[in-house]
């Protein structure tokens, strides 16, 4: 312990030499304003969202396409190249019936986020998401779905434009 007081000298303070007024104390509230910049790629898809579109971004090297859309392939780190809209229809890779919130709270009907793999996109990409107009027990790894939009006044510019995606009406040949 004396090795480390003299590696580190200073002075120990004591609870009573705040309370005495021996020790000099400033308290304020810090007026702390930021941006926050999304970047050309992320930017560029929160705008759309807002207009109601889904898009990305290709790889001319190895031709993969990107959801989040980024400047830069990671697989062959080429930059990107292309923009693509996609038609915003996917499938269910995986998902998971919630019956708690973040905080633990009970819910009286269970959320059921879930990653979409979206039509257009490479494989092994996929955006989170919720479902909705679903009930958990009819929810399935496949179960093909599209996004719903809130209305164009209400959207911001952020991934909850999309209020959350609902199953695709299957049709019988």
């Amino acid at each position: 312990m004396s090795e480390h007081i003299s590696v580190y000298p200073g002075t120990p303070l004591k609870e009573r030499d705040f309370a005495e007024g021996k020790v000099l104390c400033e308290w304020w509230v810090p007026r702390a304003e930021y941006a926050w910049d999304a970047g050309v790629a992320i930017g560029r898809f929160l705008r759309e969202l807002r207009a109601g579109r889904l898009i990305a971004r290709r790889c001319p090297q190895c031709r993969r396409v990107l959801v989040p859309p980024r400047m830069v392939c990671e697989h062959c780190f080429c930059p990107t190249s292309d923009w693509v809209y996609l038609p915003g229809t996917g499938a269910v890779k995986t998902f998971s019936i919630c019956y708690v919130t973040w905080d633990m709270q009970p819910l009286e009907e269970p959320i059921i986020p879930a990653v979409i793999a979206l039509d257009g996109a490479s494989p092994g990409g996929g955006i989170m998401h919720l479902l909705g107009e679903v009930s958990p027990e009819a929810v399935r790894i496949g179960l093909r779905v599209e996004p719903v939009f809130r209305p164009a006044g209400e959207r911001t510019g952020a991934i909850t434009d999309i209020r959350y995606f609902r199953p695709i009406a299957e049709v019988n040949p």
